[in-house]
């Protein structure tokens, strides 16, 4: 039935609960327009209907995303008083009598919800007490838990699913602004100390800045490459939770594709913990016992001077106990951001993963519109896997650019730089010509390019290959392995920064036009249109 140009059905006025009747509702997509051939334009997502539901002019508050998904999932929750009226508006189709009936449609719906929720609550507690305890020792024993523990309130933990949702929960902006607040945080207090700015002179006469601020590794990595990187990686996690993968691996049914996406992320689970590990353990708390404690207790080491040792040569600017302080802080932070970092990485792999398995399950569909769409996907998943591979690549060339920095006999960063730079023109390599310190963050910074660069090629082999992206694909391989080559030879020879600098240039071009814009209109039009 058609009313007011939507699909309009009528209260069935059986004994239906909430779940029930809205279930059916979503499905046959009640109350949405028609689409332009005349015939329904598909089932309900949780996306739409907030949105249709947030156009109503009379609702100013509109109606949290998360909310609309929990009417979606098979679980207890119910719908609010207020959200009824809304819902009503939408089944009637902004018809007075026919939001009327649903209203009072939706209403009973949700009593009789109710009712089940309370009948089901005393027959559990009665069923509880009735469970001999050898029943009880029996269930703790099965492997295999009931559909309803798994969704229920005492599900187990999940670092794996706890880390995803800081992607793909809240507003995008949430994870950036995080990390950008956190390093803002630690820039205070530097200047409080007053190690935002300071020089020390090193013992073979070469003055060298290494405030804080002046740190190329803190300030570009967290304030910048880091807040990008997990905004890109938000982004795409969420395009492949929310929008690709319901549409190509569960033909509109979220629920199923939220189950089967939940599944993907726990399959990595031990992932997780043992890059938890890794970076808390082992980046964290030991590298600073060992760089930063030990050599602040015992009045030096084999490493160079930094503003986390800085306390040891210049005393009279922070003590020792103010920089095991903000050391132990900056560290903390440090290590939680890398380990978000790789969850990132996690979650990248994942969807690569889950798209190529989609797509090999649907290579018997020979239909143009979903290979059309496959490719999309692919390709869009390919763009945000290039733009994190390459600011992945950017945090570990400014790592290493940092700290050969402090080995040279550069006075800043820049000046070594522009130093180096002529040092090419005019044959002079003195600017390289440092002293010899141990550098874990060089091995830090290798960890994380070899780790970006690898997923990058994962995807490359799945989508790139599979899917024939030959041109694109090509401008991107190119890109990262100029990048890659820069980064590596860093401090090898006079003049790499002009190496290094051409492949950062190409690099940041690349962060806001992959070489796909012409292609992707040109080449799948005609992939089309052959077809």
């Amino acid at each position: 039935m058609i009313k007011n140009g939507k699909i309009f059905l009528p209260p069935p006025g059986d004994e239906s609960d909430f779940k029930e009747l809205f279930k059916r509702l979503a499905a046959a997509g009640a109350g949405r327009p028609l689409g332009k051939d005349g015939f329904p334009a598909g089932p309900w997502t949780p996306e739409l209907l907030a949105e249709a539901i947030s156009q109503i002019d009379s609702n100013r508050l509109g109606v949290d995303l998360r909310t609309v998904q929990l009417w979606f999932q098979e679980n207890e929750k119910g719908i609010s008083t207020a959200n009824i009226r809304w819902l009503a508006r939408v089944f009637g189709c902004d018809d007075p009598v026919a939001t009327s009936e649903w209203q009072m449609e939706l209403s009973a719906a949700q009593s009789r919800l109710s009712a089940k929720r309370r009948e089901w609550k005393r027959a559990g507690s009665s069923v509880a007490q009735e469970i001999p305890d050898t029943a009880l020792a029996a269930t703790f024993h099965d492997d295999s838990a009931s559909p309803a523990d798994a969704k229920g309130p005492r599900r187990r933990f999940s670092l794996a699913r706890k880390s995803e949702a800081f992607f793909s929960h809240g507003s995008p902006l949430n994870l950036p602004a995080s990390v950008f607040a956190g390093v803002t945080a630690l820039g205070f207090l530097s200047y409080i100390t007053g190690i935002h700015s300071v020089t020390y002179g090193r013992a073979d006469g070469v003055v060298k800045q290494v405030g804080f601020l002046w740190t190329a590794n803190w300030t570009f990595v967290f304030m910048v490459f880091l807040p990008l990187f997990f905004a890109f990686v938000t982004e795409l996690v969420i395009f492949w939770k929310d929008e690709g993968r319901p549409k190509l691996g569960a033909q509109g049914d979220k629920m199923k594709s939220d189950d089967a996406w939940a599944r993907s992320v726990e399959a990595s689970s031990y992932s997780y913990l043992a890059v938890f590990l890794i970076c808390v353990l082992f980046a964290g708390l030991f590298q600073w016992i060992g760089v930063c404690l030990i050599p602040l207790m015992q009045g030096g080491g084999n490493y160079a001077t930094d503003w986390g040792s800085l306390a040891i040569v210049r005393p009279e600017v922070i003590s020792v106990p103010e920089a095991v302080v903000f050391t132990g802080l900056a560290y903390l932070y440090m290590c939680l951001c890398f380990y978000l970092f790789f969850v990132g990485l996690i979650l990248l792999y994942t969807v690569i993963h889950d798209l190529w398995r989609i797509g090999e399950a649907a290579s018997d569909r020979p239909e143009v519109d979903y290979q059309h769409e496959l490719n999309e996907a692919s390709l869009r998943v390919m763009r945000g896997i290039f733009r994190c591979t390459v600011l992945g690549v950017l945090i570990a060339v400014v790592m290493k650019v940092q700290s050969a920095y402090l080995t040279s006999r550069g006075e800043n960063i820049v000046a070594w730089l522009v130093g180096d730079m002529s040092s090419a023109f005019y044959g002079r390599n003195d600017v390289s010509a440092g002293i010899s310190y141990r550098r874990p963050t060089h091995y830090s910074s290798l960890l994380i390019a070899i780790s970006t660069c690898v997923v990058f090629l994962y995807g490359s082999i799945r989508l790139g290959v599979e899917r024939r992206f030959c041109m694109p694909l090509w401008s991107m391989s190119a890109i990262v392995a100029l990048l890659v080559a820069g980064y590596l030879l860093i401090d090898a020879f006079a003049g790499f920064s002009i190496l290094l600098g051409v492949g950062v240039l190409l690099a940041i071009y690349g962060l806001f036009d992959p070489g796909l814009g012409r292609w992707r209109a040109s080449k799948l039009g005609i992939n089309q249109s052959v077809s």
